[in-house]
């Protein structure tokens, strides 16, 4: 078994630089005059880095509150874990691919579904994260009907994420809203069960009281 704190410092690293990358594809406009004209009509390039910084911080919160409730990882789970880091490291490139062919006029609708998939994979793979956390009894203080509401409450955006990749198809921009819309509804609606297994500094550490019986059954 590995320590919780371990993996998740890891992740935390592996996120903060992607979430870095991002500002790096964010271009200066150089003109001789009308600055701010230029900057408006770079707005769709913009919107993509915010909605891509938006779902990698939102995934941050989410990965965060699951791993507070981690009694132990084990080998699995941290193979899934590095699934989901592969996803969002690669969310700077599909962010640069989406804002570079939004403005260059053509086959905006073909970066915007590759946008898609790799927001589609990265859900997936933070699903399967928690789906193997609970059903193997690696989290604590979540009762099973609990942690059954969250997953459905979290798969909601898959097929939302499929239409999008289809909108993209018609048109980039309606993509590009859905995509925005999601990381709303995640930000907002989506909330990891439970009360945090782990307190104080160490991240190891068990709360006050009792610990409350793991999720998913007898422990293993």
């Amino acid at each position: 078994m590995t320590s919780p704190a371990r993996t998740e410092a890891f992740s935390d690293g592996v996120l903060a630089v992607a979430i870095t990358l991002l500002v790096l594809d964010l271009k200066v406009p150089l003109v001789e005059s009308d600055l701010l004209a230029a900057l408006l009509r770079g707005w769709l390039p913009a919107a993509a880095f915010a909605v891509s910084f938006a779902t990698i911080g939102i995934i941050w919160v989410n990965h965060h509150g699951v791993f507070d409730r981690l009694v132990r990882v084990d080998r699995t789970l941290l193979y899934l874990n590095l699934a989901l880091l592969m996803t969002v490291v690669l969310i700077p490139f599909s962010t640069a691919l989406l804002a570079d062919y939004l403005d260059a006029g053509h086959d905006a609708g073909t970066a915007a579904a590759v946008y898609g998939l790799n927001m589609s994979a990265m859900g997936l793979a933070f699903g399967s994260i928690w789906r193997h956390a609970t059903s193997r009894g690696l989290v604590a203080g979540v009762d099973r009907m609990a942690a059954r509401a969250f997953m459905w409450r979290f798969a909601v955006g898959t097929p939302l994420y499929v239409l999008a990749v289809g909108a993209a198809l018609v048109d980039a921009r309606l993509s590009l809203f859905i995509y925005a819309a999601l990381a709303v509804y995640y930000g907002a609606f989506v909330t990891v069960p439970g009360r945090p297994r782990r307190a104080g500094g160490d991240g190891d550490a068990p709360g006050p009281g009792p610990a409350p019986p793991p999720c998913g059954g007898r422990d293993r």
